[in-house]
């Protein structure tokens, strides 16, 4: 039972520093703001699934904390919120955006299409955490896509939030169902 614990604390370490490492790697950058990154929510998914909605937002939530720690060093300080607004974009685009993630294993034990499903469900959690703090935080509203003028907060932050998270959600659920096809590996992801 111990050795079940300390298996459990250094398989979500390891998939916590993964996560954060592929987060450095932006496939796209985009010029209106966010990016797309090589799978960094592919770990903690996993981690979710083979281990349990519990240790999932165990994990998910110091991964959001070393998100929110890169975003400070990304100048989050620097965008002219109030303080009210930045406590509330911390914990609505930092906090609950990236624990969230850890809900995928919500339908593990229903095998592979539950598997997918509370992988996607997870991710879309995280699009309207920051769906929500782009209307109600940032009232986001201009230009996206060379001259394509937006004046609705809540398109604005759709298209803007959309536009990096739907790939990133496409690309997870792929590398999810790959892994998944694999014997080895969906062996070593069965649900616990």
């Amino acid at each position: 039972m111990k050795n079940e614990k300390v298996l459990t604390l250094v398989e979500g370490a390891v998939m916590v520093a993964l996560a954060t490492v592929l987060s450095f790697i932006k496939i796209i950058n985009l010029p209106w703001g966010g990016s797309i990154t090589l799978l960094s929510m592919l770990p903690i998914v996993i981690f979710s699934l083979k281990r349990g909605i519990g240790h999932g937002l165990v994990a998910s939530f110091v991964y959001s904390l070393i998100q929110f720690g890169q975003g400070c060093a990304e100048g989050i300080f620097g965008w002219g919120l109030t303080p009210v607004a930045l406590v509330a974009c911390i914990f609505i685009d930092y906090i609950f955006a990236f624990t969230v993630l850890g809900i995928a294993g919500i339908f593990r034990k229903h095998g592979t299409p539950g598997m997918i499903g509370g992988s996607v469900l997870a991710m879309t959690l995280r699009l309207v955490c920051h769906y929500t703090s782009g209307v109600l935080i940032f009232g986001s509203f201009g230009e996206l896509w060379n001259g394509l003028t937006i004046n609705e907060p809540w398109l604005y932050s759709l298209l803007y939030n959309g536009a990096y998270m739907l790939p990133e959600i496409v690309f997870t659920t792929v590398g999810v169902v790959i892994l998944l096809s694999v014997p080895q590996a969906k062996k070593i992801i069965k649900c616990n």
